[in-house]
């Protein structure tokens, strides 16, 4: 089979191609055939050895796939060969085929196609276990989301809708925020994409209070990072929850915790990889959610484009400079 692999930490252009010896399921392990394989940030950071995880050489990137199960291992009792599911994986999809736990892979209801749903579980998972297990947002609420056209930000405004809250979408492009709208988003704010000076900043969290009546957001969604956390911080209501996802745009910021103090707020880490290990029951009861709002059409996700396995590099490219809109794919 083929398989992209990392041999060496550095720039997408660093992966190749080669062929590799198809997997065996040990005790508890299915292997998928692989028919997309979303392309997230992370993936960006782990061929660059900046990820929380750290595989060892020579691994696959890609962390969420989904495809048909091939052969399934001693002690599987829930899937069989030919099931359709979504695999979580951490790395390792950016393959022909992939062996896993059975606990992580998901059936994929007959309304999903393979693209949709290599696109959904971390998204959806992270942006849900976030609004629902850290935030504990509650309908008619300001949800503020940061990034709002990516992937985990775009789930987030569709979430935020499905749980009633009133959204306010920020990006820095308009065809971003034509997109965050067309998902549900309530209001939109422009920010200027790259570093923000004093003045860009103040004018980021006066457009935030603008937005909220003076009152601040309720719950702030950031995996941006940056220079945007403290503006957006400044800008939460009393008592409100300020959600650490991630820092795509590089930097991870240093707050001035005096901000929390007075704002009686909470910094609320995010961290749902360690979540779906440490509490697999609220996991799985979170998946059926998930799925029971996408068979009534409230998310829907927005794949942007497709990619071949041969143009890896021009889409973890097009991810790191942050030109995605919603989620891309790769297909082998």
């Amino acid at each position: 089979m083929k398989a992209i692999l990392c041999k060496e930490y550095g720039p997408p252009e660093k992966l190749v191609i080669e062929e590799v010896p198809s997997p065996e399921p040990k005790k508890g392990q299915v292997v998928l055939e692989v028919h997309a394989a979303a392309v997230n940030f992370p993936d960006v950071l782990i061929i660059e050895n900046k990820y929380q995880f750290k595989p060892p050489l020579p691994f696959s990137p890609g962390g969420e796939v989904a495809g048909v199960v091939k052969k399934v291992g001693e002690g599987v009792t829930r899937l069989k060969a030919g099931d359709r599911v979504i695999g979580s994986c951490g790395w390792g999809g950016f393959a022909e085929e992939i062996a896993i736990d059975e606990a992580r892979a998901t059936p994929i209801p007959a309304e999903m196609d393979f693209v949709t749903a290599s696109a959904f579980l971390m998204t959806y998972g992270t942006s849900h276990h976030a609004l629902k297990d850290r935030a504990h947002l509650k309908p008619g609420e300001n949800l503020l989301v940061l990034g709002a056209a990516g992937g985990v930000g775009l789930a987030a405004v569709e979430l935020g809708k499905a749980m009633g809250a009133r959204v306010i979408a920020a990006a820095s492009s308009e065809d971003k925020l034509a997109v965050c709208r067309e998902h549900g988003a309530d209001e939109t704010i422009l920010y200027p994409a790259g570093p923000l000076d004093k003045d860009q900043q103040r004018e980021l969290s006066d457009k935030i209070k603008e937005l909220t009546g003076g009152q601040g957001a309720d719950v702030v969604y950031d995996p941006v990072g940056g220079d945007y956390s403290e503006p957006a911080l400044r800008a939460t209501n009393w008592e409100g929850r300020f959600l650490v996802v991630g820092f795509a745009s590089g930097p991870i910021p240093k707050i001035p915790l005096n901000l929390a103090l007075l704002k009686g707020c909470q910094i609320v880490g995010v961290f749902w990889g360690a979540f779906t290990g440490r509490e697999p029951q609220r996991h799985q009861e979170n998946l059926k959610e998930l799925m029971a709002w996408f068979k009534a059409g409230k998310l829907r996700p927005h794949v942007s484009r497709t990619y071949k396995f041969t143009e890896v590099a021009e889409a973890l490219n097009d991810m790191a400079a942050r030109k995605v809109k919603g989620k891309i794919v790769l297909v082998p």
